[in-house]
């Protein structure tokens, strides 16, 4: 259940995206002069996605980083160690 309603927000957010990039299509200019000291000129449907993108690349790194276990599970004791005699 956790899973279907992640990736049913990650689609609602993807569609935002989208109809963002749809309506928008005017080239604008992109200016962040920590890396850039120019202004970037590109249609508003690529910066979203590529700020879009980044987000969620950061996201995965938060999240999906760490000791190397996935899905919150412990690991379980092999069944030989259960039913010692």
């Amino acid at each position: 259940m956790k899973l279907f309603l992640r990736a049913l927000v990650f689609l609602a957010a993807t569609f935002v995206v989208v109809y963002i990039g749809m309506t928008n299509t005017a080239t604008i200019p992109f200016r962040f002069p920590i890396l850039f000291d120019h202004d970037i000129k590109q249609p508003a449907a690529i910066i979203y996605f590529g700020v879009f993108a980044i987000g969620v690349i950061a996201g995965l790194m938060v999240l999906g980083g760490g000791n190397g276990s996935s899905g919150g599970k412990s690991p379980s004791k092999s069944s030989g160690e259960s039913k010692k005699k």
